[in-house]
């Protein structure tokens, strides 16, 4: 009998999937819920994951259609699968909750995260600095004679990466908006 190759995410309501339904391995998901921008949505979608212990690992909210008064909540959080699938369940109980999105096990995805550095340093540290800015295409958005503002876009990785890099330089300062994400394709 040949294995099964269910894909990471998959599932299927049939009685027949043999995928088992627990796991204690913990995985990162970016989850997208669709709200009614009004006040206290918010802290009801936070409340649920303070409440119940659940950490938040990024966190942004923006309106995205100003006409029908909308917003995009995007969190990023970690836990099990089973964790994961109960948040999102929660979630989607609240009243003024439209949709809740799982962008890791839905596909493709893109992330990304804005960041601000302050670095000081003079000489030769002035110089690697802009060396590595370079290197990561961080931008100059202020300079004084002894410090600069770097801004860099890119993936966790990429941020968490510049500012490794940054802290033995003179990295005094940082500022990150946090994961924005949306899913690939025409949907």
């Amino acid at each position: 009998m040949a294995a099964l190759k269910l894909k990471k995410g998959a599932s299927s309501h049939s009685a027949y999937n043999l995928r088992p339904t627990f796991s204690d391995v913990e995985e990162r998901h970016a989850l997208a819920v669709l709200v009614a921008n009004e006040a206290g949505v918010l802290a009801r979608v936070i409340g649920l994951f303070s409440g119940r212990g659940y950490n938040i690992e990024s966190l942004t909210v923006a309106e995205v259609d100003h006409e029908k008064q909308l917003s995009r909540i995007t969190i990023v959080t970690t836990g099990t699968p089973q964790m994961i699938e109960q948040i999102k369940a929660q979630v989607g109980r609240i009243v003024a909750v439209y949709d809740v999105h799982d962008l890791t096990v839905e596909g493709p995805a893109v992330e990304r995260e804005l960041a601000l550095f302050k670095v000081t340093g003079t000489g030769d540290k002035r110089i690697e600095a802009l060396r590595l800015a370079e290197i990561f295409r961080a931008n100059v958005v202020d300079s004084t004679l002894d410090s600069f503002v770097f801004e860099i876009t890119g993936d966790v990785g990429k941020i968490d990466a510049f500012a490794d890099l940054m802290r033995p330089i003179g990295l005094v300062e940082m500022a990150r908006t946090g994961v924005a994400a949306l899913s690939r394709g025409p949907e």
